[in-house]
């Protein structure tokens, strides 16, 4: 029992330090998501005086916004038995699956099929570090690093400051946290030759994938690539090279099945037209490598430069001293890991390399936020570390104090730099200068620490109590990195995560298949089902974009980055309402009369409310076209930019008359055809409609265009028409008739 404990005890070490981090979920019935944050800050809950209160942490608003809800909505529609291919919901329909973000193909879906979804999501968030910190475990201890070696570099790289700040979101940090079993499962099969190592190779390279984060698992795939090939060079073993090469790129086979919607999606995005030149980190900010709140945290709200979660490079002061020491050793590994760190380093940092991939083109490394490559800084110095610490070990047991001294001279003078930088050159605002003196206090004593245990090792117990002293390091080191995650990481009421409130529900019983406008946000819309014009993502449809953004003046705009947001007093602001079926109009009361709210109290016949209480009042839009609506008569204008311009002119007559760029060769008609349309069903992959109509027509959806869908008229499949910029048509024949459109095509 003794041997066991005593071979398992590193991994129960991880595990009870993740389980006081974890503590708050476990033991205090509180979830790692920003509810408070949610119900103070995004309506309707905060018009409820009865929400308001402290936030922790008001760095999150993309959780709430975006990854919380898509994943409620993946888990609705799998647990229907359907792949959720489609949003109904945002931007009038978009991608779902094809957003990688929405993380359809995650494993860790299989939680919500078992536990209530907030308990699912609560797990889902919380073994990502626990993963991260197994993995680099099993990784370190393979390369041949102490147990002791192999804690530490699990503790620095579990906690470090990508993997914290990122923790909320379920995305980024589950999608690093796999390159550590990759690289364990690479350096398994070339040392054992183990048929289990190749299945972990494709298997750790696919879930990656499918985490939901393109970027960091590009990342993942290309330090997987790079290690391979360091594998060949240091082995020279070809054969093993090609079995391990195999196996990896069936892992990418297997990602396919989400990356090739995603970049189809990226096509038609306006990413595709963006290049992303800013978001690296300035130089000065590299101390917060060891002190990552010297300009400030947002938990505390004295932050003052920057962007502390897309900058965060924390792994500790005491892990990256150790990574120096691992020079010591001299091993090819630690050269290699060396190399990646620092250009990991120097491609997310202000630097000529940064600006060389700025300007290279490359999908999604040149359009995306490049200070995220800092991860692979923060996990090779995390693997230095481990390194470093056994480094240290040997120099205590051959009393080397030349070497030792050397790197804590070298550490100790760099702190004394940042110092002199404080309180000699005013290096920062003399009003933030006690910030930044607070928050480096705690590197300095753990600096001071690490020393004076170092030296009472060195100069009084020799190669007796090594381990006891080794034990403190990592006390030490884990205290830091604790204390750095648990500061940030939010654990709330679990109660206020999407709490009903009574005018959601009547939202939610009367809307129908209309369309909903006002001060809600994407969190309500695609939580609770309600379909809407706007949107906030990375990616969507760019043509979708181009035609709200059109509305504010009738003149051609381009789309925004990452957002959709109909202008409240846009020239054309109620045309595209009308034309897009928005039914409803959510109003805050207190918004009544201000100059930037959507002016519903300027047109009584036009608006007329049928819901109010003290707080909010829902509007009818009487003017709103039906989702779906029958035309006779059409223009086709093949230029996209001149239809644009056509469908915002004074005289044009949106109501009867529908714009397509393909002649779809049928008779035009000025009269309003006799008929009826009816949704028969409307679900996220399938619309069907039940059409009567007494000539030849076009069936108008007001539903975003994209390629995807295909289109069925009595059980013939039918061309669908790209109608007044972003929207969908199809032809109908006299009679009654069953038109289906489905989302089939993955990509």
């Amino acid at each position: 029992m003794k041997k066991f404990f005593l071979r398992f005890l590193p991994i129960l070490f991880i595990v009870s330090v993740w389980i006081g981090f974890s503590s708050p979920y476990f033991f205090q019935q509180k979830v790692p998501y920003p509810s408070k944050y949610q119900v103070t800050f995004f309506g309707p809950w905060s018009h409820y005086e009865e929400f308001a209160g402290p936030v922790k942490n008001n760095a999150m608003s993309d959780v709430i916004g975006q990854i919380y809800p898509w994943k409620y909505l993946t888990i609705q529609i799998l647990k229907q038995g359907e792949l959720p291919l489609w949003n109904p919901y945002n931007f009038a329909g978009t991608p779902h699956l094809a957003n990688f973000q929405t993380a359809v193909f995650s494993p860790f879906n299989l939680l919500f099929f078992i536990f209530p979804f907030i308990d699912a999501w609560s797990l889902l968030i919380l073994s990502q570090a626990l993963l991260a910190g197994l993995f680099i475990y099993l990784f370190v201890r393979e390369l041949g690093v102490s147990k002791a070696g192999a804690v530490l570099s699990s503790i620095a790289f579990m906690f470090c400051g990508f993997m914290v700040v990122w923790l909320a979101y379920g995305t980024l940090s589950m999608a690093i946290a796999f390159l550590p079993l990759v690289l364990f499962a690479i350096e398994r099969f070339f040392q054992r030759k183990s048929i289990i190592a190749l299945v972990l190779v494709s298997v750790g390279v696919a879930v990656s994938f499918f985490s939901g984060h393109i970027q960091t698992s590009l990342y993942v795939a290309v330090f997987s690539a790079f290690y391979l090939c360091f594998k060949l060079i240091t082995t020279r073993n070809f054969r093993r090279f090609c079995l391990v090469g195999l196996f990896f790129l069936l892992g990418l086979g297997i990602s396919c099945i989400q990356v090739l919607p995603t970049f189809s999606l990226y096509e038609a995005s306006v990413r595709s037209s963006l290049v992303v030149a800013e978001g690296e980190i300035p130089l000065s900010h590299l101390v917060t490598i060891f002190a990552p709140d010297f300009y400030g945290n947002p938990v505390t709200r004295n932050d003052w430069i920057g962007f502390y979660a897309e900058w965060a490079m924390f792994i500790g002061i005491i892990p990256f001293i150790l990574s120096i020491f691992s020079f010591f050793g001299r091993k090819q590994t630690v050269w290699f890991f060396t190399l990646i760190g620092v250009l990991a380093l120097a491609f997310a940092s202000d630097t000529p390399l940064r600006q060389l991939l700025a300007v290279s083109g490359i999908p999604v490394f040149s359009t995306s936020i490049p200070s995220r490559m800092i991860v692979l800084f923060s996990f090779s110095f995390a693997v230095l570390a481990g390194f470093g610490l056994d480094s240290l070990q040997t120099l205590l047991k051959e009393n080397a104090k030349k070497k030792i001294f050397l790197v804590l001279g070298i550490s100790g003078i760099a702190l004394v730099f940042v110092w002199s930088i404080l309180l000699v050159f005013h290096g920062v605002p003399l009003d933030k200068s006690s910030i930044a003196q607070k928050n480096l206090l705690l590197p300095t004593g753990l600096f001071v620490c690490l020393t004076a245990v170092v030296l009472v090792q060195l100069f009084f117990s020799y190669k007796k109590v090594v381990p006891i002293a080794i034990f403190f390091i990592i006390v030490f080191a884990t205290f830091d990195s604790f204390r750095f995650a648990t500061k940030w990481m939010p654990f709330d009421d679990r109660n206020l995560v999407f709490p009903d409130v009574k005018v959601i529900k009547t939202l939610q019983e009367q809307i129908g298949n209309g369309r909903v406008f006002g001060s809600l946000g994407t969190q309500v819309e695609s939580y609770y089902g309600l379909s809407s014009l706007e949107g906030y993502d990375p990616l969507y449809i760019q043509r979708y974009g181009e035609f709200i953004s059109s509305s504010w003046t009738g003149d051609y705009h381009e789309a925004e980055r990452s957002v959709v947001q109909i202008s409240n007093g846009g020239v054309y602001t109620e045309r595209v309402l009308d034309l897009l079926g928005v039914s409803v109009i959510f109003h805050p009361k207190s918004d009544t009369f201000v100059n930037w709210a959507f002016p519903v109290w300027a047109n009584k016949e036009k608006y007329t409310p049928f819901y109010e209480d003290d707080r909010f009042q829902l509007f009818t839009n009487t003017t709103a076209l039906p989702r779906a609506k029958l035309f006779t008569d059409y223009e086709v204008i093949a230029d996209g930019k001149s239809l644009l311009k056509r469908f915002y002119a004074q005289d044009f007559d949106f109501r009867n008359v529908l714009l397509l760029e393909d002649n779809p060769e049928l008779g035009k008609s000025k009269n309003i055809p006799a008929g009826k349309v009816q949704i028969v069903s409307y679900e996220a992959n399938k619309v069907v409609i039940s059409v009567s109509s007494d000539t030849p027509a076009l069936l108008f959806l007001s539903d975003s265009y994209y390629p995807n869908w295909q289109a069925f008229v009595n059980g013939s499949e039918t061309k669908v028409y790209r109608a007044d910029y972003a929207f969908r048509a199809v032809k109908v024949p006299k009679g009654t008739s069953e038109v289906i459109f489905i989302y089939k095509k993955l990509f």
